[in-house]
């Protein structure tokens, strides 16, 4: 079966940045193959259209540029926000954030990833645009699997099971 619309792809992958140095990968964990729903918007739209026509078995290296990844940066997205709102440094119930630091921040679009820029003890300056903004990113991909997805994950817009969303 093909990657299309409404199948279920699990696949290892690598993510390089534009200067050829490792960001992610599957790979290196020896963990599950991750799952998404193809064609609806669980990864981003270059990576999608790159691995349509896909199949199980295929592995493929491709370069997406930044109007087709996280997009292109765009200066003076920045905020002041109170600290309490930043996400995600690891289990500490009180993290020490500093600049450079990545967080997840819950917006009216979602959760959102930034960039801290300034911290202070209540307030935090953050850049909002995506860390990997305005550059072209390499994917390595090996293709583990493709399925027909069933109407379930259809209707809740993502894939279940290892690798996907667990219920």
């Amino acid at each position: 079966m093909k990657i299309a619309k409404d199948t279920v792809v699990q696949l290892h992958y690598s993510l390089y940045d534009d200067q050829g140095n490792l960001i992610e990968s599957t790979q290196s964990t020896g963990g599950d193959p991750v799952a998404y729903l193809q064609g609806h918007q669980n990864m981003i739209p270059g990576f999608e259209k790159a691995v349509t026509g896909m199949e199980a078995g295929e592995q493929q290296s491709f370069t997406l540029e930044p109007k087709d990844a996280y997009g292109e940066r765009k200066e003076g997205n920045e905020q002041r926000i109170p600290v309490k709102h930043l996400q995600g440094a690891g289990t500490a119930k009180k993290p020490n954030w500093r600049k450079g630091m990545v967080a997840w921040v819950e917006t009216e679009q979602g959760t959102r990833q930034v960039t801290v820029v300034k911290v202070g003890r209540f307030m935090a300056d953050v850049d909002t645009n995506h860390p990997l903004a305005g550059q072209a990113l390499r994917f390595d991909v090996d293709i583990v699997n493709v399925r027909a997805a069933t109407p379930e994950e259809i209707a809740h817009k993502h894939a279940h099971g290892v690798g996907g969303h667990q219920h």
